[in-house]
This record gives C-alpha cells, structure tokens and sequence, in this order.
C-alpha cells in the first residue's frame, strides 16, 4: 500500500552531532517524531542521551538516508528511496555550520558516506569503528532485530557503546 510522503527530519545550524539513519519505519511515519520507536529508543541508550538532548536540534540532527516510510517489505521495512540523499543531504549539511560528528547508522548511510572505505559487511564496518573517527562514528541499527548481533558481537557493547558514550559527552558537554 502507497503511503502518503510524510518527510521525517531535524536538524538546526547549530547541531552538533548529525545522525544519519536509514529511513523512517511505519510508528515515526505515523507520530511525524523521528526515531520514536524501539529502535530509537536502543539509539538513545547507546548515546547515553535522554529525550530532552536528542530531541534538541540546537544538539542532534537526524537527516535519513530516506526521508519517508518506503513501506513494508517481505522481511521488515523496504530500503530507503534511493533519491533522497543526493537530492537533499548536501543541502542540509552545508546548513550546519560545524557538526562534531557524524552517526552513521545501518549499511545504507556507512555505503553511502564511506564509499569504497566501508568493509565487506556492516560488522568488518563496525568492528573497524576507529577508522572513521573523528569525523564518523560508524554503528549497527539499534532495531531489537539486532540483538542476535549484538549476542554474537559482544566487544560492540564491550568496546564500541563506551567510545560512542565519551564521544558524545564530550561534544554535549
């Protein structure tokens, strides 16, 4: 079923930390409030962030690789329309007048972003996280589908989350 374009975004001038997700999923596409779901809620946590800051678009800015709901696929959400990100992200990050860093979130954004930088899959991507700072901050999507990676991934709470908390309280406080 075609969905109405209900574009899902934040983002201010002053942001300084740039989320860059997939795309918005059926409950954010309902709400208009983006990341309002599980998922976001995981994210949240990761950061070590409450509502208040990430919903602060003096602090956070949430640009997805799609800007829509692309609908329901056989196994979970289709991929973000292929048109958003070159039409739009170069417009709304020159906006940004100096983001600290950047959150690439999923296969989608760390492709597009880190082109032939990306390693053969999203965990090589995640494992090497290092490799992209300080500009990137490379993660899995925070979806509870996800979590039979994370149990099979353990340094990536061990490891990962740590780093992404100091990162994140440096930058915000």
């Amino acid at each position: 079923m075609a969905h109405t374009p209900r574009p899902v975004f934040s983002f201010s001038v002053h942001s300084k930390i740039v989320i860059i997700g997939q795309a918005p999923g059926a409950i954010v596409h309902d709400s208009g409030v983006p990341w309002n779901d599980k998922s976001g809620e995981n994210l949240r946590k990761w950061m070590g962030v409450v509502d208040g800051v990430f919903y602060d678009s003096s602090k956070v800015a949430i640009v997805p690789m799609g800007f829509c709901y692309p609908g329901k696929g056989k196994s979970g959400d289709l991929p973000p329309r292929k048109e958003c990100a070159p039409l739009w992200h170069d417009q709304i990050l020159d906006e940004i007048i100096a983001p600290e860093l950047t959150l690439l979130i999923g296969k989608y954004a760390q492709d597009y972003y880190l082109k032939e930088k990306s390693k053969k899959n999203l965990t090589e991507t995640v494992l090497h996280f290092e490799e992209y700072l300080p500009k990137y901050f490379v993660l899995p999507h925070p979806s509870p589908r996800n979590n039979i990676w994370q149990a099979k991934n353990r340094w990536f709470g061990k490891d990962v989350l740590p780093k992404l908390n100091r990162s994140i309280d440096e930058i915000l406080n």
